[in-house]
């Protein structure tokens, strides 16, 4: 059997930074407490937890002269502000390329233009964007896009793990609604690279494994990605999960992750999939 992994499956940069920022942190201060996930991954969580990090629900929750550290996702404005207030040491572990997209949102709200952000309702990241101005419109899917009015003047981002499909098909609606229509590709280049690499990849194989938390938006937009290329996808969170069912009769497996899914998940359910392999194998001969 022939396992390929994607290039670039797992961590992003910014995902990256910010876990290894957290670790720093816990070392450095002993305890650092952070107000939710640093990343949608619960594996990494855990880990963190046992390093010395804690999720707390409110900056009231945090001890004096303890520090908070701001997740990868972004952070709305009003916990700037709070903390600030407070006098609470940050540390800062916003994704550069989410940053962007806070000064893009802000720049075109100054000169007068409607902010749309194309990304899914609730998500901590959309949540932070939105937090910038006042009074933006979050579309998530093409229907919503065509419950709009109309409007004269717009200005559209998206949240940096969207799908191009998923925002090309909005923007297309948005072009029958909006007279000036200005257009903001803010899907981070980690995400693009990493859908082109499995949209390659689940073609060319025969089963196609995702790695990555079922809370984790870009996971499943890695899944969907797979799933209607290759009807032999399977997302899953870690080794356990792999079904050695799925591999019947299979000689190309592919397996991409999830840009929150550590290097040692993907080692593992690869070790898992080579183990599959070599008894099937022995099985046969």
């Amino acid at each position: 059997m022939e396992i390929t992994v994607a290039r670039d499956a797992g961590y992003c940069f910014g995902v990256r930074d910010a876990v290894n920022m957290a670790y720093e942190a816990a070392q450095t201060y002993g305890t650092v407490y952070m107000l939710g996930d640093i990343v949608h991954n619960e594996q990494v969580v855990q880990d963190l937890a046992a390093a010395g990090t804690i999720v707390v629900n409110s900056i009231d929750d945090i001890p004096d002269g303890a520090p908070v550290l701001f997740r990868a996702h972004g952070t709305p404005v009003e916990l700037w502000e709070q903390v600030n207030a407070k006098g609470i040491r940050v540390i800062d572990a916003t994704c550069p390329l989410v940053r962007e997209i806070h000064d893009e949102v802000r720049k075109i709200s100054s000169n007068g233009r409607q902010v749309i952000i194309i990304g899914d309702h609730g998500h901590d990241e959309v949540i932070g964007i939105a937090s910038q101005i006042a009074n933006p419109i979050i579309i998530a899917t093409p229907d919503e896009a065509r419950e709009l009015r109309k409007m004269k003047r717009a200005a559209v981002v998206s949240q940096s793990t969207q799908m191009i499909e998923n925002v090309q098909a909005i923007i297309n609606i948005l072009m029958t609604k909006v007279f000036d229509l200005h257009f903001v590709n803010t899907i981070c280049f980690p995400t693009k690279r990493n859908h082109e690499q499995i949209k390659q990849l689940a073609t060319e194989s025969d089963v196609m494994i995702v790695i990555g938390s079922f809370t984790s938006a870009n996971s499943k937009r890695l899944t969907q990605l797979a799933l209607e290329r290759n009807p032999r996808s399977y997302q899953v969170t870690c080794g356990t999960d792999v079904d050695e069912k799925w591999f019947v009769e299979a000689d190309k497996v592919g397996i991409s992750a999830g840009a929150s899914t550590p290097d040692y998940l993907i080692e593992e359910v690869k070790s898992r999939i080579e183990a599959i392999a070599t008894a099937s194998h022995a099985q046969v001969t």
